[in-house]
């Protein structure tokens, strides 16, 4: 009987014993994050300017020593308004020269009309050859030829004069002058280039490499870079055929789906490519325990705020960070640190500062 109670006094003190090692077991804290997949992968930021899709090289169509430039680089203009103009002497002479061919083929016309009458009148009264009206009338006839020259040559005379004025034949902001006051310009030379600010495009240089697998499903983020949080998204709409010779880059032209107001020309931007993939993670290096020829993470019970081991497939691998295929969940929390020293079921105390 004795004995009897001697084994159940033991008995009752190990199991007294192993109840209080488990609720002793400690509460290890760990850092961890939040699974989130991504479906959009980047591939590189670009800078790049806000440009106008339209623009314009103009010149003069005479030649002549520029005389003046009426507006500046940044300036607004609309149609109509002057540029630039030319020293007009040379055209002044032309046009004079021209009304005085005109006045002369005038003063021939009216004497050839005259004799074409006469020369008529005779013919009528039988007293005039048939020979000298013909001549007359003749006469008559390069005299009218000539004088639809000489007005059609006052025309362009007076073309000419007007040509010596450079002006805006649209609404538009000059971004460049190519030539200056006092410069002698050639006929058709590029003068000043004006851009529409209407429609508006992001411009960026990609490398060649890239420029070639770009894809239909490449998205665009253009981003202001005085101020990320101004931004829009654009598609491509041109990408130059040949590489630049000096940068082995191709430039692309990007169509903007809305233009913020701060977007104005000439404006310095960002420009992220991303593509859509597969969803996938990406955690710390620090998350991934490899043993025994697997790849798990631990993975917390946020009910039990337990830990236990999930098998992973990994996918990318840098310095810091790995990208898992399969194995983890949007909104699983995974330990990031210290994952040799957990077991399977510990208990564990998550960061408070750790966003849930």
């Amino acid at each position: 009987m004795r004995a009897v109670a001697l084994s159940l006094c033991s008995m009752l003190f190990l199991a007294g014993c192993g109840k209080n090692t488990a609720e002793s077991e400690p509460i290890r804290p760990v850092l961890s994050m939040i699974v989130q997949p991504q479906v959009q992968a980047s591939l590189g930021r670009f800078a790049g300017t806000i440009q106008a899709r339209y623009e314009s090289t103009l010149g003069f169509r005479v030649a002549g020593r520029i005389a003046r430039r009426w507006v500046d680089v940044g300036s607004e203009v609309k149609p109509g308004d002057i540029l630039a103009s030319l020293d007009p002497a040379d055209q002044r002479n032309q046009l004079r020269a021209a009304e005085g061919d005109l006045a002369k083929v005038q003063a021939q016309w009216i004497n050839a009309q005259a004799d074409a009458r006469r020369q008529q009148q005779l013919f009528d009264r039988g007293v005039g050859a048939q020979a000298q009206l013909d001549i007359a009338q003749t006469n008559l006839k390069t005299t009218g030829a000539s004088l639809e020259q000489a007005r059609a040559a006052l025309t362009q005379a007076r073309d000419q004069l007007g040509y010596s004025e450079l002006k805006a034949d649209h609404a538009a902001v000059v971004t460049n002058w190519q030539a200056e006051a006092g410069q002698t310009v050639s006929a058709g030379q590029a003068v000043v280039t004006l851009a529409r600010p209407d429609i508006k495009e992001a411009v960026i240089d990609l490398p060649t490499y890239l420029a070639e697998q770009l894809s239909a499903d490449l998205k665009f983020v253009v981003a202001s870079q005085l101020d990320p949080s101004i931004n829009t998204t654009a598609i491509l709409r041109e990408l130059e055929p040949q590489a630049d010779a000096a940068t082995r880059t191709r430039r692309a032209r990007l169509t903007l789906a809305s233009t913020p107001k701060s977007f104005y020309l000439g404006t310095a931007i960002s420009v992220t490519l991303t593509s859509s993939v597969s969803p996938r993670s990406e955690l710390p290096a620090t998350a991934l325990l490899e043993s025994d020829g697997q790849t798990r993470v631990w993975v917390v019970d946020p009910q039990q705020n337990t830990v236990a081991t999930r098998e992973v497939r990994l996918l990318e691998r840098t310095p810091g960070s790995v990208v898992l295929s399969s194995g983890v969940q949007a909104g699983d929390r995974v330990v990031t640190a210290g994952v040799n020293s957990l077991k399977p079921g510990q208990k564990v105390k998550v960061d408070e500062e750790d966003p849930r």
